[in-house]
């Protein structure tokens, strides 16, 4: 009957430790997608605006140029246009390269478990 009750403990203890990490894992991807709506959001808002104001200053230079240099300044307005998506892509690119792992904190838990199960986390948890 001894062995029964402690194994009853140790699935029960196993199965409360699952459950905690999976409310962890959820709580993560909850807040992940949370943070990408918002990042989402605030880049088309900060796009769309973005685009207002470069059609208004090439249309500016355009119309400034129009007499003597139109050709150059439609073709230097372009070639501005086509260098800041290579900027703004190339920096949305390494942003997203540095950004952490996705449930980091979950892993880590899980990765602690594993090492307390093995007994090799026996001695950090004292």
């Amino acid at each position: 009957m001894a062995v029964t009750e402690t194994l009853g403990r140790i699935g029960a203890t196993l199965l409360a430790m699952v459950r905690t990490r999976l409310a962890l894992a959820a709580v993560e991807a909850q807040e992940e997608a949370q943070r990408v709506l918002g990042f989402a959001a605030w880049t088309l808002f900060a796009a769309f605006l973005g685009a207002g104001a470069f059609m208004l200053v090439a249309l500016f230079v355009i119309v400034l140029f129009w007499d003597t240099h139109r050709l150059l300044a439609i073709g230097g307005m372009a070639g501005l246009f086509a260098l800041a998506a290579v900027l703004i892509l190339a920096r949305v690119r390494a942003a997203f390269a540095a950004r952490p792992p996705m449930m980091a904190a979950t892993l880590a838990e899980l990765n602690k478990d594993i090492a307390f199960i093995k007994g090799t986390g026996a001695a950090h948890e004292q």
